[in-house]
């Protein structure tokens, strides 16, 4: 009789939230009746706590805090996120450890997003044109970063503000994003640019 081997997986993170959904949303509520500067520095505070006990707490202050927060959002241990009031996520996103997303001037991100370890995205620029002042004295500009449903975003990708990845496309590793992407793209390089659409001609 040949062996059989049974392998156990563990539950996906999707089943773990519905699981407990309905205590992290009164949780999130609750929480709702706190200034929002006391949400914001218990966010931030809570920031490198491990665990489930980690994620759990970060997502019940993210909800209370965010523009829109979708289910099952999952903000890793050592994530940068900045102007959360101002960044608005879909359901089932991961952002995977020291994440860096500066929302000042807006950032939406739809359902099924993935944001790999140490991927920026930026909604603010410096002004740098005028010659007689230093750059750091010209203050910044905004301008709102879209990242729409279905996208990947590989490790230490930069994504600049202004910019709006179309569902469906893939960011390569490390890449540097200057301009729109259209759906269904896999782009890749400094500046980045697309090398191959993701979904195959039949």
């Amino acid at each position: 009789m040949e062996n059989s081997i049974t392998v156990e997986t563990a539950p996906r993170g999707r089943d773990l939230f519905n699981k407990y959904r309905k205590i992290l949303i009164f949780a999130s509520d609750c929480c709702s009746i706190f200034p929002l500067g006391l949400r914001c520095k218990l966010f931030e505070r809570k920031r490198y706590s491990k665990g489930l006990y980690g994620i759990a707490v970060r997502y019940i202050l993210f909800r209370s805090i965010a523009e829109k927060c979708g289910d099952n959002v999952l903000i890793n241990q050592g994530c940068f996120i900045l102007h959360a009031d101002k960044l608005s996520v879909g359901s089932n996103v991961s952002m995977q450890p020291m994440c860096y997303i500066d929302a000042a001037g807006g950032v939406s991100i739809g359902n099924d997003v993935s944001i790999a370890h140490s991927a920026t995205i930026l909604s603010t620029s410096h002004n740098y044109s005028g010659s007689t002042l230093p750059i750091k004295d010209q203050g910044m500009a905004s301008s709102p970063c879209v990242i729409k449903d279905n996208i990947w975003i590989g490790a230490k990708a930069t994504i600049l503000c202004g910019i709006i990845i179309e569902s469906g496309s893939v960011v390569g590793a490390g890449a540097v994003v200057t301009h729109n992407v259209e759906a269904n793209s896999v782009i890749a390089g400094v500046p980045a640019k697309k090398i191959k659409d993701r979904i195959a001609e039949q």
